[in-house]
């Protein structure tokens, strides 16, 4: 991505004496687009990637610096209609991230018509559509259909201008700083909230929570990957910081998922381990020694202890 920090980009901030800050929700359906879009906004894996729908569970920060100030971004759950517990907890988290918040990015994939559960999504920013910047995603592809889409948004959320829908291809990095300059447009004056060098303000524990539950859902299959989550037991500092150890857990519902997590001789659970090593040794500069085992916590998905502990309210 060009950076518009770059003093030779045509969006450098003209008159550097105004810095905007805003904290800016990423709404939008399940695989529409919004944590690829944040990863690349950022530069950096904050945010877990997968084609699996609501791999997304928590409002994850990721923090884009330029020369007009900071956007803190929180990417939320995809927004989809379902009535089961574990899902009822994943739309609380989008609709309660809307509250408090400077501006929204809603993030529509073009290659989707729009149908109800789109509408359900446009209705959250109903009464909020002074604050809403739309970019419109995938349209890099083939089957990317703009027109439906910016009908869709006519009807819907009319009072959103022209000068604030933009189209885009997150995973291609085409229209980023279009993007980032239309959120910037309508943030407010403010100095940051977080220093320059940082890109989250995710806690260990939790970004080799995410890291490994990514490696793991991209390797699995059928109900699965919806069934699975990461629990850290310990963290280590050891040979004096040199090495980082950690002890993890995947959790099933079900003994029958325990055996394919695990894989024929070990090797689906070695194969997310390494993965987990490599993606975790990008961020952390210390070796990582990661000790993976897998284990049953029965029908979690139904239990308002665990819920709690993965997704508060």
């Amino acid at each position: 991505m060009e950076n518009i920090t770059n003093t030779n980009s045509v969006q450098e901030n003209q008159n550097p004496e105004v810095i905007k800050t805003a904290v800016v929700a990423i709404i939008g359906r399940p695989s529409a687009g919004k944590s690829t879009f944040l990863n690349t906004a950022c530069q950096e894996p904050v945010s877990i990637v997968s084609p699996i729908p609501q791999t997304t569970r928590n409002a994850i920060k990721g923090i884009v610096n330029t020369s007009y100030g900071q956007l803190i971004f929180i990417d939320t759950p995809g927004y989809h209609t379902s009535e089961k517990k574990l899902n009822l907890r994943l739309k609380n988290v989008t609709e309660t991230q809307l509250e408090d918040i400077d501006c929204v990015l809603y993030v529509i994939d073009s290659t989707r018509i729009p149908g109800e559960e789109e509408t359900h999504t446009a209705q959250l920013l109903k009464n909020i559509q002074e604050k809403v910047v739309v970019a419109i995603n995938k349209t890099d592809l083939p089957t990317s259909k703009t027109a439906p889409i910016r009908q869709f948004i006519a009807t819907n959320l009319s009072n959103i201008p022209n000068e604030r829908i933009f189209e885009m291809s997150a995973e291609k990095d085409i229209g980023i700083n279009e993007v980032l300059k239309g959120l910037y447009d309508i943030s407010p004056e403010g100095e940051p909230m977080y220093d320059e060098e940082l890109y989250t303000d995710q806690d260990l524990s939790f970004r080799v929570c995410e890291i490994i539950r990514g490696e793991a859902i991209n390797r699995l299959q059928d109900e699965i990957p919806h069934a699975v989550y990461v629990e850290v037991a310990d963290v280590e500092h050891r040979n004096e910081g040199k090495k980082l150890w950690i002890r993890a857990f995947l959790c099933v519902e079900r003994e029958s998922q325990k055996g394919i997590v695990i894989g024929k001789g070990a090797s689906k659970i070695k194969e997310i381990r390494m993965a987990a090593i490599a993606k975790l040794s990008e961020i952390y500069i210390q070796k990582i020694d990661l000790d993976l085992q897998v284990k049953v916590n029965k029908n979690w998905r139904q239990k308002d202890y665990t819920l709690n502990k993965l997704i508060p309210e």
